[in-house]
């Protein structure tokens, strides 16, 4: 037998391409020194999992390993997906521009449209990697392979590299834009409706800032291994299975299409032909009648009901918003504890009449009028308070009063203002190590230096990546998926620069000739504090998977400072938040670069080049729907096709906080002034459970996150609420017991499977969509009415729908 040790040998023994074996100790094959170089085109590095027979001199100990619990996140990225790479790969190929390109302009579509349903259902990215790698496989057998044109349109087999290039390109051109909403709002309720080059002009500025100041950050919150991004492993453990040797990944590819093809054949019915599946009540089919057993156990349709109980078989409202198969366990935890505990306080202050709860719905994001009742809501006219200056004048708001919210609508703003403050506290506490690598540039020499511009350091603009000077060994202890990517050249700070000044210098031109009223001095604060915001809400989606939205934080201090103002309030929002937003998809995208081994500027240039496509194609797909749609988008239900309560949600927080907040919310004189005071609350909230875990850690309160409890409550505030028993019963199944007690199914099939049932799922949504949805050109067709479809009697599920709501638009 040859000696394994033997370095020639590499190439076969630490990774067989053809056969896809790996479950060996490469530095024992190599040797210390030749620890992850590149052999015969190859990088090494260590494998922990694979699905073939490999030589081992112990393999009882490597069946052990397949069997244990899958415990910490290097045991989960290391086991489910390949550490191997092929630097040779090229991902700038022709197919991967066009197919890029091409399902780039169809995800940007589509998920425009899903904007405005009653059930956001953006494109899984698992769907974009599937329709990738049909089209890609197909060029591959139908282009020619020969000669110079050959070598230009078919450079040999469709790869990993330009597959996960495709998808990036798509998934940035599918990510709505903040912006977008705004300009909608300013469309539907204010009359206001810049030229299109402006508004074009707006959302890029809005889409691009956050990649400018992510960029600088990916040192702290993209290398590491505990920067998880539990999203991207479904999709990136479907690349690495879809380019790996078929006779290895056979079965995990069988359990993907099959859940692909059942849920693309089935979800059909309860979207359009049973759509009572999505909501099985057995309270409201006894009791059709009753209003409170409709609030409490109704939830297939938009703000009906909490959902308590009801059974739904409608995949679109289990994992439409996320895949519970992949959520991280102490995510769902904290995710359950606050449905439990917003249960009984959303119905004891509606039942109890706090805020006049009773006079108005008993879940909407709407404002309402003070002349409403519970037989007539009357929705509050946001114009009629304003001048022709779109400013709050006293003399009309006199005449018209405040407006009113929903009981629900206050408790989740309380609730999500003070998991905002309770991020930065419990992530500073919990997690300052992991930290503050982002911060390492803010030490009082670099500080003096910035009064001293001639001894600025001009390196900084050149700097790629400061870990390139650690050992290979320190960088696989950071990830060993980044021990791989250091085989490429990292990207420039100098390129975020760019984009950070572009993109401020054409959204300070934007907000001037757009009619924002938003003040030159208010777009750079906005700035600021999304800076600011960034580090803490970025690293808390990397780990849990979650994240509140920091956007009433931002509202807050837009209303102090520039009071009266609700146009401007929405898009100094839209710059504080937006940017934010952005910048932990780049971050996310990024991750999936590293777990997949793109180079990192082909990762950065794709994302450019789908997000500028994206903002276009958004805009002018807004602009016909909301022309369109416009009385659907304003009614209170709307239907169960389109509906405005995202529009309404962000125009009501642009009137309260940016109009009136020191009428509904300064504390002492406010009519809610407890949405304040959970600014307040928040910072203290994590503070208990962390001081009693430092005195006693078997009780195990560091899985207590205070953040994801305090925002998760806004959850039951709006929309469909029918899915939760089956989203935390089939979360709890797959993380509690099959990654502990079956980690072997778990690790080869969990993450694959999660992505065939979002991706069949995503396919039949689009279908149905363009076609009987009435969402393009086609008109919409009405499935006929009978028992499973009781859409033409009242709710889908039998409930009551509250009188109050009036006729639904069709």
């Amino acid at each position: 037998m040859a000696d394994p040790k033997d370095p020639s040998l590499a190439h076969t023994t630490g990774f067989d391409k053809e056969t896809g074996a790996g479950a060996v100790n490469v530095k024992e094959v190599l040797g210390t020194e030749s620890f992850g170089k590149e052999k015969n085109g190859v990088v090494f590095i260590e494998r922990v999992e694979t699905d073939s027979t490999s030589d081992i001199s112990d393999p009882e100990a490597l069946n052990k390993s397949k069997h244990e619990a899958v415990e910490t996140d290097l045991q989960l990225v290391t086991r489910v997906l390949s550490v191997e790479d092929d630097p040779s790969e090229n991902p700038y190929t022709f197919r991967m521009w066009f197919i890029g390109i091409g399902l780039g302009i169809f995800t940007a579509t589509t998920s425009t449209v899903n904007h405005f349903k009653p059930q956001p259902m953006a494109i899984h990215f698992v769907f974009i990697v599937v329709i990738a790698y049909v089209l890609g496989k197909f060029m591959e057998k139908t282009l020619p392979a020969r000669g110079m044109i050959g070598r230009i349109l078919n450079p040999g087999p469709f790869n990993k590299k330009e597959h996960t290039a495709i998808c990036i390109l798509a998934g940035s051109a599918g990510s709505t834009p903040e912006a977008m909403m705004a300009l909608a709002v300013q469309k539907l309720w204010y009359g206001m409706n810049p030229p299109a080059g402006i508004a074009v002009l707006l959302v890029m500025s809005a889409q691009m800032l956050g990649y400018g100041m992510a960029g600088l950050l990916r040192e702290t919150l993209v290398y590491p291994t505990k920067m998880l991004y539990p999203s991207n492993i479904p999709a990136a453990a479907l690349l690495d299975n879809l380019h790996r040797n078929k006779a290895v990944t056979k079965k995990r590819l069988r359990v993907f299409y099959i859940g692909f093809i059942v849920l693309f054949l089935y979800q059909a019915f309860p979207q359009y032909i049973v759509p009572i599946l999505g909501g099985v009540s057995v309270f409201c089919i006894a009791m059709p009648h009753n209003l409170f057993v409709s609030n409490l156990f109704g939830g297939s349709m938009a703000n009906e009901g909490l959902g308590i109980l009801s059974l739904s078989f409608d995949w679109q409202f289990i994992g439409g918003g996320q895949n519970p198969m992949w959520m991280p366990y102490r995510t769902l935890v904290n995710e359950m504890v606050s449905y439990v505990i917003s249960i009984g306080i959303y119905m004891g202050l509606y039942y109890g009449n706090v805020w006049q709860a009773l006079k108005f719905p008993f879940l909407s994001p709407m404002l309402f009028s003070g002349k409403s009742t519970s037989k007539r809501f009357i929705p509050y006219n946001t114009t009629a308070i304003l001048n022709k200056k779109y400013e709050v004048q006293d003399s009309l708001l006199e005449k018209f009063g405040l407006p009113y919210k929903t009981s629900a609508a206050v408790f989740a703003t309380t609730g999500l203002n003070a998991a905002i403050t309770a991020t930065f506290v419990h992530m500073f506490l919990w997690h300052y190590q992991d930290l503050k690598s982002a911060w390492s540039f803010f030490t009082i020499a670099n500080l003096k230096m910035l009064g001293r511009p001639k001894e600025w350091n001009l390196k900084f603009w050149t700097w790629e990546n400061s870990n390139k000077n650690l050992t290979l060994e320190e960088a696989h202890a950071i990830d060993p998926h980044y021990a791989l990517m250091r085989a490429y050249p990292d990207i420039p700070q100098w390129w975020f620069g760019v984009i950070l000044v572009v993109s401020m210098s054409s959204g300070l031109l934007a907000c001037y000739y757009g009619e924002t009223t938003l003040p030159w001095w208010g777009f750079f604060i906005a700035i600021g504090l999304s800076a600011t915001c960034l580090t803490f809400f970025a690293a808390q989606t990397a780990m849990f998977g979650f994240s509140p939205m920091v956007q009433p934080l931002i509202q807050l201090i837009g209303a102090y400072l520039i009071p009266g103002k609700p146009v401007a309030n929405m898009y100094f929002a839209t710059y504080g938040f937006n940017s934010l937003y952005q910048a932990k998809f780049l971050l996310r995208d990024l991750k999936l670069g590293q777990y997949t081994h793109l180079p990192p500027r082909c990762t950065f240039a794709t994302q450019m080049i789908g997000t500028a496509m994206g903002c276009i194609i958004s805009y002018f797909m807004m602009e016909q729907i909301v022309e369109q749609k416009q009385d659907i988008l304003r009614d209170i239900q709307g239907t169960n096709v389109w509906s405005g309560q995202q529009l309404q949600s962000f125009n009501s927080a642009a009137i309260t906080w940016g109009g009136l907040a020191k009428h509904m919310y300064s504390i002492g004189t406010g009519r809610y002034q407890i949405v304040a005071w959970g600014y307040v609350a928040g910072l203290f909230f994590p503070i208990p459970f962390y001081l009693i875990h430092q005195k006693f850690p078997k009780l195990r309160l560091d899985t207590i996150n205070m953040a994801i409890v305090l925002a998760y409550v806004g959850a039951l505030s709006y929309g469909t609420h029918s899915g939760y028993l089956m989203k935390f019963g089939l979360g709890f199944f797959a993380q509690l017991y099959l990654r502990k007690y079956k980690a072997n199914w778990f690790v080869k099939y969990n993450y694959i499977l999660s992505a065939g049932l979002d991706g069949g799922t995503s396919l039949i949504n689009f279908i149905l969509t363009f076609t009987v949805f009435g969402g393009g050109p086609m008109k919409a067709v009405k499935f006929p009415p009978y028992w499973g479809n009781n859409h033409q009697k009242g709710n889908y599920d039998y409930c009551m729908r509250n009188p109050g709501m009036g006729r639904r638009h069709e």
